[in-house]
């Protein structure tokens, strides 16, 4: 069989490699590759919401595309960096965080990281389906639409599973199709999104009416555009990064991540604040459903289209999300095969939907809550990852670090977890929640002034809680020298052969996970 012909065939069958390091023979592309799944991810509605959001922090049009800017350019920066490990070391993001926090300990993180990639997916699953019935109740209201036109329950539960269905399936066939989907993906939305928003006329004349904020609220709404895009994917940069070559540049991958990233919101954010400045009704309605404030500015005859491609881009990005999803799910410990793990995936989003259709009163309260608590710990979890490069990197990126106790890893390192705990609980106090629920736990570290400020509802702790975990882990590790070394204890004479991936580890392990990390084989 030719090469072209396996590449094909290898496209459309479930890949094998799980949280193992992905042997050099298999390593293929060049680190543009990782444009079209960063831009694919991005470039969706969501981006246009954004840009409202941080106008609504109290910023003017100009200032909210420049804050904007500078704050996914920063967040998308950290995420190019983090996906230098994926080549590096042939690991996803969240199993080469066990090098930091070992094995066991490793798990913490993981699981949380879990969470963020499951709130993100029921978001824009959720969003996708709701999109998709909006479409049907317009087209074929008596056959899709309730007796108020809108959409019928039924029709948003129809497409829910359609999309769920889908996103499964492009997911579990794994990283090459993945890849191959997101390239067509990201110029099909790409075009249409921003043409969408340029057939409605903005409202030139009135984008000088909000006053500017002061430098407090510019700094704010930098923060809170890193905290829309960008921290939240720090999990994720070695994901698909890790199948490039080993000795792929690092200036290479950081670029290309950080231009697939930062572009399509670039973009979408500044039509975002050129809309909303002409139109200061469209911020309240796009809080509570920022899909449907937006496409009612569309005439019929595109909205038929852009809906399908509103659907295709959410899409999109459910299914990188998703595979991420299934590889976190491992990473925490779960003894299941990634295809497996995606099957659980979908029950869960199924639930998390159930309460962001039936039960939220608010999709923009909702999300920034759910932002907010998730990103404290992710990005806690970032800035300890972004100081162990440097421990990594003298080390010479051993693998074997990533393995349990006795082959090279170890159990838990103390110095990482302190450092998140920390870094993490002084975050959830310096940020602010405006859901109830999610608000018990937050901004316990504030005044009432703080609370109701920009400091609370920008995110600003979740930046301070980044930088103070890092620089704790750095302390801890490079100043006073807590860096134990490989743990190779349990190693046997049978065991010291190596391969690509590292030392040859027992099948299975002692806690018998081992074997589902490795390979799915």
């Amino acid at each position: 069989m030719s090469n072209e012909a396996q590449q094909g065939r290898r496209g459309t069958t479930v890949e094998s490699n799980g949280v193992n390091p992905v042997p050099d023979a298999e390593r293929r592309g060049k680190p543009r590759g990782l444009f079209a799944v960063w831009f694919a991810w991005n470039i969706s509605i969501l981006g246009i919401s954004y840009g409202i959001f941080v106008f609504g922090l109290g910023l003017n049009v100009w200032q909210t595309i420049v804050a904007g800017t500078a704050g996914y350019l920063t967040s998308a920066t950290l995420v190019g960096i983090l996906a230098v490990g994926g080549p590096r070391t042939g690991l996803p993001t969240l199993a080469q965080t066990r090098f930091a926090f070992g094995m066991k300990g490793n798990r913490i993180p993981a699981f949380f990281a879990y969470l963020s990639n499951m709130g993100w997916k029921v978001t824009i699953i959720t969003l996708a389906s709701t999109t998709g019935a909006n479409l049907f109740a317009k087209l074929w209201p008596s056959v899709f639409a309730d007796m108020d036109g809108s959409s019928a329950t039924s029709t948003i539960v129809l497409w829910f599973v359609l999309v769920l269905a889908v996103t499964m399936a492009v997911s579990v066939l794994g990283h090459e199709l993945i890849m191959k989907v997101e390239v067509w993906i990201s110029w099909v939305t790409g075009i249409m999104t921003v043409l969408g928003f340029m057939v409605p006329e903005i409202e030139w004349a009135h984008l000088g009416d909000t006053p500017a904020g002061g430098p407090l609220v510019f700094t704010g709404g930098i923060i809170m555009a890193m905290t829309l895009v960008g921290l939240g994917f720090l999990n994720y940069g070695g994901d698909f990064a890790r199948y490039l070559p080993r000795d792929t540049p690092a200036r290479g991958v950081i670029g290309w991540t950080v231009a697939g990233l930062s572009l399509p919101v670039v973009i979408l954010l500044a039509v975002g604040a050129l809309l909303v400045g002409g139109d200061s009704k469209l911020g309240a309605a796009a809080a509570s459903d920022p899909i449907g404030a937006l496409t009612t500015l569309l005439p019929m005859w595109f909205f038929v289209p852009f809906s399908i491609v509103i659907v295709i881009s959410l899409v999109s990005a459910a299914i990188t999300g998703m595979y991420s999803s299934g590889l976190a799910l491992m990473a925490v410990g779960v003894p299941l095969r990634r295809s497996v793990t995606t099957g659980i995936n979908a029950i869960i989003i199924a639930a998390g939907a159930f309460y962001l259709l039936f039960v939220s009163t608010s999709f923009l309260a909702t999300f920034q809550s759910f932002l907010s608590l998730i990103a404290v710990m992710m990005g806690t979890m970032g800035g300890i990852q972004l100081v162990d490069f440097i421990r990594q990197r003298r080390m010479g990126w051993n693998t074997d670090m990533a393995n349990p106790r006795g082959y090279g890893g170890r159990d838990g390192r103390w110095t990482a977890i302190v450092s998140l705990i920390t870094g993490t609980v002084v975050g959830l106090g310096l940020v602010t929640s405006s859901d109830p629920n999610f608000g018990k736990i937050t901004g316990f570290l504030l005044t009432e002034k703080g609370r109701t400020g920009v400091f609370g509802s920008s995110g600003l702790g979740i930046v301070i809680a980044l930088a103070l975990g890092a620089a704790l882990y750095a302390i801890l590790t490079f100043g006073l020298r807590l860096d134990p070394k490989p743990d190779y204890s349990l190693v046997t004479a049978g065991d010291t052969a190596r391969g690509e991936g590292g030392l040859q580890v027992p099948t299975p392990d002692t806690d018998g996970r081992h074997a589902a990390d490795r390979t799915e084989r």
